[in-house]
């Protein structure tokens, strides 16, 4: 048992809401898969782009800010991004799906 663990069962064991940032601890942002512990999050700011694991209840309600960075970067590496994905705002709710 590492401290991160320690840490996660602490958190998840107490009853206040937990407030994720990107992803929440224990759970792997590309498939969702929680092979340990994990918080369960009532909400997660998840940053720049959505992550494919994050189409777990373990996210809670899931929001997506704008770090600033330009669309013209993410095409450069392959990625389609809508133009106007956040549409002047600093973060926009995702659906679940």
């Amino acid at each position: 048992r590492g401290v991160v663990e320690t840490m996660i069962e602490w958190a998840a064991g107490h009853a206040a809401p937990v407030i994720s940032l990107d992803v929440p601890s224990g759970v792997d942002s590309t498939t969702g898969h929680t092979p340990g512990a994990h918080v369960q999050a009532a909400v997660t700011l998840t940053l720049a782009l959505p992550k494919t694991g994050l189409a777990v209840p373990a996210a809670g309600e899931l929001l997506l800010a704008d770090i600033g960075i330009p669309g013209e970067v993410y095409r450069r590496v392959g990625i389609d991004v809508a133009p106007e994905m956040f549409g002047g705002r600093y973060r926009v709710g995702l659906r679940p799906i």
